[in-house]
């Protein structure tokens, strides 16, 4: 027990120095679980700060956790690069490609652009790297995975808004041994190349529909009320979802008011445009297109309309009886 305490001691007050060091270079941080990548607070995004004394209290609380970089708040979009740890796709092995960076290196000749490579990088515990990018005043860019959706390729990342990134100096077990993500090129951090933000960039909104919605089925007055106002929540709950609730919200909408369509107080075409309509700034954002939203509306309309809510009119008054009536 003695003999680890300087161990102990050695750890984690460099987990400390490395949410401060973070801090001191502009970076909102907040903490993780132990030699992990795991908020463990809520609202993280909200909540990481760059206040030196709020940090060295939690750390002091916590002095094992792990540093995380609300990326969003940071105003940074990171290359998460990975190293393959398995078959190489066979597309990138007959290029010699094992790694992400040596993806993102063809991608930028692709592009007829130099590898972005002089900017700050970590190293991460298990080969991969980060490269930090400044976001352009203005962008909106997407975050991404690999290939997926438009994603930039394989084992190519991107952590931007929403998203978190492991700073440096915090831990990993890696094959029973403790791995710090390490610092490799401590350079000041470059603006994302113009060649990334086009990349990276959503593609427009859809236009909004040509033709209104349909109109709501004939019901009575309060019925109809009723449905207007549990469209607008719903359409309103999806309009401000974030990046990371988006899908279980879309299709909790899409069940709620599926629900309606069950007694038939709306259609099936009128909820599909109303929350396309109010989804219509996700798309293109973290790979959330439009497939993926006429899907989830569609699955969500399907398992409410099994289940029709339950609402009557109001009642006829009780008939009440006359004076001196038995």
């Amino acid at each position: 027990m003695t003999a680890s305490a300087p161990s102990l001691v050695t750890t984690t007050g460099a987990l400390l120095r490395a949410a401060l060091d973070a801090a001191g270079r502009g970076w909102p941080v907040f903490p993780l679980a132990p030699r992990s990548k795991r908020p463990v607070i809520a609202d993280w995004q909200q909540r990481a700060t760059c206040d030196p004394d709020r940090i060295r209290r939690w750390w002091h609380r916590h002095p094992m956790h792990n540093v995380g970089i609300a990326c969003g708040p940071a105003a940074l979009l990171v290359l998460d690069l990975d190293a393959a740890h398995g078959p190489i796709p066979i597309p990138w092995a007959r290029r010699g490609i094992t790694h992400g960076r040596d993806v993102l290196a063809l991608l930028a000749q692709q592009a007829g652009e130099p590898d972005p490579v002089d900017t700050f990088t970590v190293a991460t515990p298990r080969g991969g790297e980060h490269r930090y990018f400044a976001r352009p005043p203005g962008s909106r860019l997407r975050s991404t995975v690999g290939a997926r959706g438009r994603g930039l390729g394989w084992h190519v990342d991107t952590r931007g808004p929403g998203t978190l990134i492991t700073a440096p100096g915090s831990l990993a077990l890696v094959h029973g041994a403790l791995v710090p993500y390490a610092i490799t090129w401590d350079l000041p951090v470059a603006v994302l190349p113009g060649w990334l933000v086009t990349a990276l960039t959503p593609p427009p909104a859809p236009p909004p529909a040509a033709h209104p919605p349909p109109p709501l089925p004939v019901t009575s007055r309060r019925v109809t009320a009723y449905v207007q106002a549990a469209v607008a929540a719903e359409c309103r709950n999806v309009a401000t979802a974030t990046e990371g609730h988006r899908h279980i919200t879309v299709y909790a909408a899409a069940a709620a008011l599926g629900e309606l369509l069950g007694n038939g107080w709306i259609s099936a075409a009128a909820i599909t445009q109303h929350l396309t309509a109010a989804a219509r700034h996700h798309l293109g954002v973290a790979d959330f297109d439009s497939r993926e939203l006429a899907r989830t509306i569609r699955d969500g309309i399907a398992a409410g309309r099994e289940n029709p809510r339950l609402l009557t009119d109001r009642p006829a008054p009780r008939h009440r009886p006359q004076p001196g009536a038995r």
